[in-house]
């Protein structure tokens, strides 16, 4: 049977957590707005940063535009970079975007590799021996652009070397503090979407003018495009990842404290007990006193 110290070490060490959840979801709830802020500053850039590349590779004779827009024939090595977080307590956060990649691309007949943004997504694959050609950790919160370069340089120098035939971003689209969802885009070479075009969605038979040259200038927004994707995907994944945090610690916290009432109850009704056993006791000694 419990102690009544056991009982009490054991209400104070569940105390001592619940105020660890409730310090890790005030920073979390603080982290997010701050994430959201930076995703939803970023976001229509990223939007229309998007149409303009659905709408160059859209254009007649797009294949020789740039060679970022160019489907390989054979499909020989697919490279991935999927978005996790540094640090866990996040709920299932980083499963969920574990489990939606290893899910899609299991049914890849080629090799894929990854680079991985974040610790956690790192060591759940190298533990089920998966190749991972780079890591990117500790990177700032919320993520800049700057952090994100070096990320796209080599993700362009790998597809335009034809180490790889296709790029793909696995990460967390952020929708609400409550809803977060893994998702898996097609970075290189860009898919047309053909469906959005016949609709004008992208004005795809919009008549551009380069200055100074088309294809100096395609040179350059070309990657600074495929690197934007990179960090609103980034962005968003912080997002989701804060969001995800404030919940569980949230509920964390509230299970802790539900716990802290059961055992304060159970230790009260120890303590009551005891109270009475000892009441028994001395009125016991004192009515064998009287009768001797």
């Amino acid at each position: 049977m419990t102690s009544a110290r056991e009982m009490r070490l054991r209400i104070k060490s569940v105390k001592d957590l619940s105020q660890v959840t409730r310090a890790l979801k005030t920073v979390s709830a603080s982290k997010v707005r701050k994430a959201v802020a930076a995703n939803a500053a970023s976001l229509n850039y990223s939007k229309k940063a998007w149409q303009v590349l659905q709408n160059l590779a859209g254009q007649p004779g797009h294949a020789n535009l740039h060679p970022l827009l160019n489907e390989h024939k054979n499909i020989n090595r697919v490279l991935v970079i999927m978005v996790s977080s540094d640090k866990g307590l996040a709920g299932s956060y980083n499963m969920n975007v574990l489990r939606n990649t290893l899910e899609f691309f299991d049914t890849f007949d080629t090799p894929v590799d990854y680079i991985c943004i974040g610790k956690k997504g790192r060591d759940l694959l190298l533990r089920r021996k998966i190749r991972v050609i780079a890591d990117f950790s500790e990177l700032a919160d919320p993520v800049s652009f700057m952090d994100i370069s070096p990320i796209s340089r080599m993700v362009v120098d790998e597809f335009l070397s034809a180490r790889y035939d296709q790029v793909y971003l696995s990460f967390t689209r952020f929708e609400s503090m409550t809803k977060q969802v893994p998702e898996i885009q097609k970075l290189l070479p860009l898919k047309v979407d053909h469906e959005n075009m016949a609709e004008g969605k992208n004005n795809a038979q919009s008549v551009f003018t380069y200055e100074p040259e088309q294809q100096e200038i395609l040179d350059e927004i070309v990657p600074r495009f495929t690197g934007i994707q990179i960090f609103q995907a980034t962005l968003s994944s912080q997002a989701s990842e804060h969001a995800a945090r404030t919940l569980a610690m949230a509920n964390a916290t509230d299970n802790a404290n539900e716990l802290i009432n059961v055992l304060q109850l159970e230790y009260n009704k120890m303590r009551q007990q005891t109270i009475t056993n000892d009441i028994l006791d001395i009125v016991g000694g004192a009515a064998v006193h009287a009768n001797s």
